[in-house]
């Protein structure tokens, strides 16, 4: 099974570009007119955007499961400088537990993978699932529970 955003990324990132050109051109404009308060204005809105976007942490996720292994690559999608991108896998029979935390008062989910280790048990890191269709994070739930109720 596979689960790809990358469809629904696309779409995402050209908002998010083509809504700061938008914005920083109406910022210009109101400079060059003289408007400076709603150039400020503008120029607010570009940043208040920005964070939003950087808070919401939308994410590329690519989900696998296949072999007996659980393959998860992620990376941000909308960061200045340079992208982190990661990479999780880790054989399907190590793994104990899995959640879906919400984050972002509840708007925005969180994949948390749970797998044994030689020295115990261990979370990796939670996975921003903002970017995911509701369709999609099922079948990413439905594969690890079946694999977790083997």
């Amino acid at each position: 099974m596979i689960t790809d955003n990358s469809k629904r990324i696309r779409w995402i990132k050209k908002g998010f570009y083509l809504g700061a050109v938008l914005f920083a051109l109406v910022a210009l404009a109101f400079f060059f007119l003289g408007e400076d308060v709603y150039c400020f204005i503008s120029v607010g809105v570009l940043i208040v955007s920005f964070l939003t976007f950087q808070f919401i942490d939308f994410q590329y996720v690519y989900f696998e499961v296949d072999n007996g292994k659980i393959i998860l690559k992620f990376f941000p999608v909308v960061k200045f400088g340079r992208k982190e991108y990661s990479n999780i896998e880790f054989p399907a029979n190590t793994l104990v537990d899995y959640r879906f935390e919400k984050s972002v008062f509840g708007l925005v989910r969180d994949l948390i993978l749970v797998v044994k280790t030689k020295s115990g048990v261990a979370d990796y890191p939670s996975v921003s699932f903002a970017a995911v269709n509701k369709t999609e994070r099922l079948k990413v739930d439905q594969a690890l529970r079946a694999l977790l109720f083997r």
